[in-house]
């Protein structure tokens, strides 16, 4: 009898560990901005993860941690640029894009922002190289999709707004 309460233990602690270490593959839910600076200019970072092409700053959101905190500990870590007037733009669902490095499922929440200082930049080793444009300059970059679209949806609002002004 005892070998047979050995057995079920042992049984029992292999399961757990093997559900303790299955690794559930769910979305990534992250954050990215277009950061003005004081020109009205973007900030595009060119990277190796989206194929050498030009995109945003950002990153995951940690457990417990509003997107809009993640956004400012993101930007600080991978541009060490301080932002400020951060606005919610629009979300994205990009599911296995071919222009990322690995199969991946993203949920971007993007914003914009704007930086005071952006003499300051200092790029982490996710970004190999960087440029501040203006809106319609940077559609003429190598973008991936989902900050082409982000660039796109602002520059429309922007017309809208020196319409109606």
């Amino acid at each position: 009898m005892r070998n047979n309460n050995s057995i079920v233990l042992f049984l029992y602690i292999l399961i757990f560990l093997f559900y303790m270490n299955e690794t559930v593959q769910r979305p990534l839910i992250t954050v990215g901005a277009l950061i003005f600076n004081q020109n009205r200019e973007i900030l595009l970072v060119k990277t190796h993860k989206w194929k050498d092409k030009f995109g945003l700053p950002g990153g995951k959101i940690d457990l417990g941690e509003t997107a809009e905190r993640a956004l400012i500990r993101e930007i600080k870590e991978e541009t060490n640029l301080d932002i400020q007037n951060i606005e919610f733009v629009l979300w994205q669902e990009v599911i296995f894009s071919e222009e990322f490095y690995k199969p991946q499922h993203f949920i971007f929440f993007n914003y914009t922002c704007d930086t005071l200082d952006e003499t300051q930049i200092m790029l982490n080793d996710e970004a190999q190289s960087y440029v501040w444009l203006g809106l319609g300059e940077a559609l003429s970059l190598d973008l991936n999709e989902a900050t082409r679209k982000l660039i796109s949806t602002v520059w429309q609002q922007s017309l809208q707004e020196s319409e109606e002004a």
